[in-house]
């Protein structure tokens, strides 16, 4: 479970802060609250920072499509925002979220489903029923 530290001095947050990419994109890693698992990896613009913040339904920006993606719109698999964080150089992203369902679209809790040991890979989890 993750831990929650409060500081005592707070600052505005403005999405433009943040370091972005050349096509203006920043890595957000989703973990779940509660159980610490790390759940998926995907893009966010300054836009989608701001859409996640304001509604609390964690939005990516799709590369393929070229648009917003709010997780779970279409596979009921949602993410709700409990809280996002900002590493040290502002260059990546940490939503804890509560998900319900499936985090990846293969219909796995996880994304990182797939280990590699002694140079094979290992399918650790089935798609969920």
């Amino acid at each position: 479970m993750q831990k929650v530290f409060a500081m005592s001095i707070a600052a505005p947050f403005d999405p433009a802060s943040l370091v972005f990419n050349d096509a203006g994109l920043i890595p957000c890693i989703a973990q779940d609250q509660a159980s610490g698992e790390v759940l998926m990896m995907a893009w966010m613009n300054a836009d989608a920072v701001a859409r996640t913040l304001e509604t609390g339904k964690v939005t990516y920006w799709s590369r393929s499509r070229q648009s917003f993606w709010v997780k779970g719109e279409t596979s009921g698999h949602l993410q709700e925002l409990v809280d996002l964080r900002v590493d040290c150089d502002r260059d990546c992203l940490l939503a804890l979220v509560r998900q319900t369902g499936a985090a990846c679209h293969t219909n796995r809790r996880t994304c990182f489903y797939t280990a590699v040991r002694n140079g094979e890979e290992h399918e650790l989890m089935k798609p969920m029923e």
